[in-house]
């Protein structure tokens, strides 16, 4: 008789622990929030919705966190904010709803600016898709330039333009271009064999000459080159990328690819 009590007295506690639960989720009253995206900065970020904390800071680099809020008594709006965890600068705000449902919040975050997180492209057989955002950090160029991506012939040393991105916004995401995948080896040029490297030139927009032109830096045919793929496997790409320098010659630091 006792242990059928105790039987009992389970069950009984399962059955309202599962209706309370059954219950809570039909309310809504849980709220899942997740955060994704990059953070270029070297400060850490912190997430709260209302005075709730994400357990786990968002550090530099890629990020994708999930925390749950309960909504408590009446409450129908909740503020989520997003700030930096030694200067308490807030860099995103955003009013969640309880009917919302699950909440994605997706950003990428560098040199002060929040901006949408770039989606990248499907990869397609036969052909390379690569998108930008150029961080000019040496020169602090600051006019939009085409990024031309090309080829280059060893013999007789000639760049060759095969597609052209258009007024690219420094710290800015640009367009998509696709171009066909291409053979690096038993090249020719007029007859010659040659060696052929791909190669992304920056010029000043609507020109075809080197955005370095009267800044203390100078332009390397084959060592100064915005990142590229490879150029004979299919991609679809997204390349965040700096400026460095060799002496005085410029070169690029490739400080994501998406």
């Amino acid at each position: 008789m006792k242990h059928h009590k105790i039987f009992t007295l389970i069950f009984l506690l399962t059955a309202v622990a599962c209706n309370k639960k059954d219950d809570f989720f039909y309310k809504g009253d849980m709220l899942p929030v997740t955060v994704k995206g990059y953070n270029g900065d070297a400060e850490p970020l912190l997430v709260k919705v209302d005075t709730f904390k994400f357990k786990n800071i968002l550090t530099s680099g890629s990020f994708d966190q999930s925390e749950a809020y309960t909504f408590p008594g009446n409450q129908h709006t909740v503020k989520l904010t997003i700030s930096g965890q030694e200067t308490g600068k807030v860099i995103l705000e955003k009013e969640l709803k309880k009917g919302d449902g699950p909440t994605t919040i997706s950003f990428f975050y560098m040199n002060g600016q929040v901006m949408n997180m770039p989606q990248k492209q499907a990869k397609e057989d036969g052909k390379i898709k690569i998108s930008y955002l150029f961080n000019p950090t040496l020169t602090h160029y600051d006019q939009p330039v085409d990024i031309v991506l090309g080829k280059y012939y060893f013999t007789p040393k000639v760049f060759e333009e095969i597609i052209r991105i258009k007024n690219v916004k420094p710290n800015e995401f640009s367009e998509t271009v696709t171009l066909s995948t291409f053979s690096t080896t038993g090249q020719q040029y007029n007859g010659q064999n040659t060696a052929v490297l791909f190669k992304a030139y920056i010029y000043k927009a609507g020109t075809n000459e080197f955005y370095t032109q009267g800044t203390p830096y100078t332009w390397h045919a084959t060592s100064s080159s915005a990142p590229t793929p490879s150029a004979s496997t299919p991609s679809s790409t997204i390349h965040i990328f700096s400026e460095s320098e060799t002496g005085n010659s410029i070169r690029f630091n490739k400080n994501l690819e998406l």
